[in-house]
């Protein structure tokens, strides 16, 4: 298999491509405002980190709710026990993450670089060891996990204030980047029937 096939986007069925030409200023609109946002929690990394970290929180506390009445709700069930104390730990959990937004970047940006770090190393022993096909590829991956990384630890704790909200903000702004181009894409793609 060739490089460009793996790396060109799969091909729409007619009906998918006239279904979405229906909609494709929506689909450039809401690529825009991503990537305007994406922009924005770059721009602005620290309020979107405890954002984020707030985000977190509230949808522990939701799931939290939800484990704990699916646990009262079937209470004869061998497993009840299990989900309510799921449910307590996420509760817990939820409302530390509220309380401290800042101490839980900490802790989410020191998991990160420990990932990064773990995973660039595999990836770099594994694709030499290995040598499969494409294996040049998760080298550089792995490379770039590393660097990345090792930046992040070497920055802690002061990186924690700033790598999840650029994170984000990164992955909105080529989400967004992802969405206006399928909306051009199905606005110039020829019509059927």
């Amino acid at each position: 298999m060739s490089v460009q096939h793996t790396l060109a986007p799969p091909r729409l069925g007619l009906r998918e491509a006239e279904q979405l030409r229906e909609i494709w200023v929506f689909l450039i609109g809401m690529g825009i405002g991503l990537m305007i946002l994406g922009l924005i929690a770059i721009g602005y990394s620290l309020i979107a980190t405890l954002a984020t970290a707030l985000v977190f929180g509230i949808l522990l506390l939701t799931s939290a709710l939800f484990q704990v009445v699916t646990a009262l709700w079937g209470r004869s069930w061998r497993g009840f026990f299990l989900h309510l104390l799921a449910g307590v730990l996420y509760f817990i959990a939820g409302l530390f993450m509220i309380e401290n937004p800042l101490v839980t970047a900490l802790g989410l940006t020191l998991l990160i670089a420990a990932c990064l770090l773990v995973g660039g190393i595999l990836r770099i022993v594994l694709s030499v060891i290995e040598r499969f096909e494409g294996w040049g590829w998760a080298l550089l991956t792995g490379v770039v996990s590393l660097l990345l990384g090792a930046a992040i630890w070497r920055q802690w704790p002061l990186s924690g204030l700033w790598v999840i909200g650029l994170f984000v903000g990164i992955e909105m702004l080529f989400s967004g980047l992802s969405w206006v181009m399928l909306g051009l894409a199905v606005r110039s793609s020829p019509r059927f029937g």
